[in-house]
């Protein structure tokens, strides 16, 4: 009975279009995966961690950071495979880290004592503008030992470290606008591996990873948005 009532609780804990978002990127990325031939299963496995990790950030779930800094390793890897070093340098050394402090953060700040749902802070304008400034002057840095390193595809690899930086920090700072950072960021990594793809087209496993993601970011967004309404009425 026990068991019984912990499945009942797992199974409405999500909504029923949270479970679709979910499933959908699942299937989507194993079809694509089977139909491919492709036997990257570490292109597999990094895409069932990000797109689980995403379906618990969107309800502001600390499991979701956790999810998130394994899948930092694990993508780490892959890009490592193709010389994408802003990536490399991205998620193992700016993402993961960030990660670490920020689930911290978030099991220091939960909503009204509940574990699952973290507490959303409207920052203010001169934040965003702090943010942005240090995001440029830290993508300016990576440019050139980007460059010195011979990334491939550097313009959007120059872009995914700005991206990612703003959507890590937002994501500590508890911001409902980390999700549409991470969804711009989905798309500078959708095209910088569909250029991958090209040459190897077992990529295309983690262009149809990235899609997925930016399906879940959009709608992390929205549900961020009325998980601070509800919180602010509660107040």
């Amino acid at each position: 009975m026990i068991k019984l009532y912990g499945m009942k609780k797992i199974l409405k804990y999500f909504s029923i279009f949270e479970w679709c978002l979910w499933l959908g990127s699942i299937v989507t990325v194993v079809v694509f995966f089977i139909v491919l031939q492709n036997k990257e299963w570490l292109y597999l496995v990094t895409t069932i961690l990000g797109a689980t990790s995403l379906i618990f950030l969107a309800k502001g779930n600390l499991i979701g950071l956790v999810l998130t800094s394994i899948f930092s390793v694990f993508y780490t890897i892959v890009a490592i495979t193709f010389r994408y070093y802003s990536e490399v340098i991205t998620y193992c050394f700016m993402t993961l880290p960030i990660t670490v402090i920020s689930i911290i953060q978030w099991f220091k700040n939960p909503y009204k004592g509940n574990k699952s749902e973290v507490e959303i802070v409207e920052l203010k304008k001169e934040n965003y503008i702090n943010i942005i400034v240090v995001a440029v002057c830290i993508t300016i840095i990576f440019y050139f030992v980007l460059s010195w390193v011979n990334t491939p595809n550097l313009i959007f690899s120059t872009i995914s470290i700005f991206t990612s930086f703003i959507a890590a920090y937002l994501s500590l700072k508890r911001s409902r606008f980390y999700a549409i950072a991470y969804a711009l960021n989905d798309v500078v990594l959708i095209i910088l591996w569909a250029l991958a793809t090209v040459k190897d087209l077992s990529y295309l496993a983690v262009v149809i990873c990235f899609v997925s993601f930016l399906a879940n970011d959009l709608y992390a967004f929205i549900n961020w948005t009325k998980l601070y309404k509800k919180q602010r009425e509660g107040l």
